[in-house]
């Protein structure tokens, strides 16, 4: 049983604490506490912001306004009330007192903690498939200049296979990469697993960024998904690289929150280069698919490259352009994609629950193994406070 704070508590110096505008100190090293000093006067506000419960001490002040590090959400340093039109998103703000060098910080908050409610993003409602014939999604991730497009041997093949599935009585959607505006990741795993939310952290602040399509087809429409990309020195396109780092979000439920979002997904892919590594890109794309739960069919990819030593690229174009071999290949592709597909949604292929044993993410029991020494505060495990 935890023992009960002291009306104040000291923490620490007020010589040493002024010389930072923004900190995170702990209250008997359990709770939370954002401590602000501007022009030698403290502030404090609880240190867990309302929206994830990202660290307010750990991020920066912007006037008045403390801003979390995760998603900058704002917060008043002294009155803990939020931005101008958000005051009714609060964290609870402490009375402070200086005696004879000490910083002594109240306990028991001064405010309570208020959350306003905030609509859900669209991409956050429960996955449920409707009925209907089974749902082929196309992405291509071949960049070419806006306005002046080229021919792309990756897309002629994901054509066909889109076709290959329009005949077999499929729905079908294309997205190509290149006709959206999408923001990089931005590392919001790294500064925690919590960061990584669902939807994207980005797609939740930015309205202008399109990788909301991408998610919407993959996690809410899409039964099979067919990815192409051409091979850039060895490896997947840049732009599927940027992509799938937005797609983080999608494994970390996972991770975080038990969640499986991939429910009955079928991915196969379309590799083409007039350089080789066929196996190693393929290997990466079902590498990824895989671990955010798709399932592939027999023989999931198809592929062509005409070698290093080839580079006279109009003949490779021309080559796949009248290959009714790589064609027919695309779709037989497609087509064995629906198979699994039909068989996963008919019930036939039964759903297990992983366990977390071996996956990523899964305890082996590492923190005994990087524990900083006791008392630190980046080890404490943090009461989340009032």
């Amino acid at each position: 049983m935890s023992q009960e704070l002291p009306e104040w508590v000291d923490v620490g110096a007020a010589s040493d604490l002024a010389t930072r505008p923004l900190q995170q100190v702990l209250l008997g090293g359990r709770v939370r506490i954002a401590l602000s000093c501007v022009d030698g006067v403290f502030s404090a506000i609880s240190g867990v912001c309302n929206h994830v419960g990202g660290p307010l001490g750990e991020g920066r002040l912007e006037g008045e306004y403390v801003v979390c590090p995760w998603h900058y959400w704002k917060f008043h340093r002294t009155t803990g009330s939020g931005e101008p039109g958000y005051e009714t998103d609060c964290v609870p703000a402490h009375e402070v007192k200086v005696l004879d060098d000490r910083v002594l910080v109240a306990s028991k908050p001064r405010s309570a903690r208020h959350k306003g409610k905030h609509a859900p993003h669209p991409l956050a409602r429960e996955v449920v498939r409707t009925e209907g014939p089974v749902r082929v999604l196309g992405i291509s991730t071949t960049a070419m200049t806006e306005g002046n497009p080229r021919y792309s041997t990756s897309d002629d093949l994901l054509d066909a296979a889109l076709a290959g599935a329009h005949d077999l009585g499929c729905d079908t959607q294309l997205i190509r990469m290149r006709d959206l505006s999408f923001r990089a990741c931005e590392g919001y795993y790294s500064k925690s697993a919590r960061a990584c939310t669902w939807p994207c952290s980005i797609t939740q602040m930015d309205p202008q960024d399109q990788m909301d399509r991408v998610y919407e087809a993959v996690v809410h429409w899409a039964d099979v998904i067919i990815v192409s990309t051409p091979i850039r020195w060895g490896n997947a396109s840049s732009l599927y690289y940027k992509m799938v780092e937005r797609m983080n979000c999608i494994q970390n439920q996972e991770t975080i929150a038990d969640r499986h979002l991939m429910k009955h997904k079928v991915a196969g892919f379309i590799i083409t280069g007039g350089q080789d590594n066929i196996q190693a890109v393929a290997g990466q794309m079902m590498g990824f698919f895989g671990e955010i739960g798709c399932q592939f069919p027999q023989f999931p990819y198809i592929a062509h490259s005409r070698g290093w030593s080839a580079e006279d690229m109009e003949n490779n174009q021309r080559f796949v352009q009248r290959s009714e071999v790589l064609h027919d290949g695309a779709r037989s592709l497609v087509a064995r994609c629906i198979e699994m597909s039909k068989l996963m949604l008919g019930g036939q292929i039964t759903s297990v629950p992983p366990s977390r044993g071996g996956r990523k993410a899964h305890d082996i029991g590492m923190t005994a193994a990087v524990k900083e020494p006791p008392g630190d505060p980046r080890t404490v495990r943090i009461h989340e406070g009032p």
